[in-house]
């Protein structure tokens, strides 16, 4: 991750007011060198070394803020945890059914079904998402080597 995105997520956490405590640093930097979409418990695992009075609910608290800034977005998928994705810009995930690993990907002709959408329905929308399900490389691979 480029240090310039972090800066600018920590101009906007200070424009709005928001204090830049240790931990929400650590939280916000992690997400956004993470590529794997993790989950609050993953972010506590990963950071309760440097951090060993920080709780669970201290996660939880400080993705709700960086969720309600916009700096964070919050994915849920079916009973799952949800996951935290630093990535607020247009795209599309694949979640593999096998270990639940999610891929961002970029396809930006599926941008035009939103406005699609608005002229068949006559809705103002205002996003869309969409999720694709399949086998990832790995699970594909470990699958073969079993048999």
């Amino acid at each position: 991750m480029e240090n310039g995105k972090l800066h600018h997520a920590i101009d906007t956490l200070k424009g709005s007011g928001v204090r830049i405590t240790p931990q929400r640093h650590a939280v916000l930097e992690f997400l956004m060198n993470s590529e794997t979409h993790p989950t609050a418990d993953d972010i506590y695992k990963a950071l309760e070394g440097k951090f060993p009075n920080m709780s669970v609910a201290t996660v939880y608290n400080n993705l709700r803020v960086l969720r309600e800034i916009g700096l964070v977005r919050e994915l849920t998928y079916g009973d799952a945890s949800s996951r935290f994705d630093a990535n607020t810009t247009e795209h599309y995930h694949i979640i593999c059914n096998s270990c639940g690993k999610i891929v961002d990907f970029h396809y930006p002709v599926l941008d035009e079904i939103e406005s699609l959408a608005e002229q068949v329905t006559g809705f103002n929308v205002t996003h869309h998402r969409m999720e694709i399900y399949g086998t990832c490389q790995n699970c594909r691979e470990q699958k073969m080597v079993k048999q």
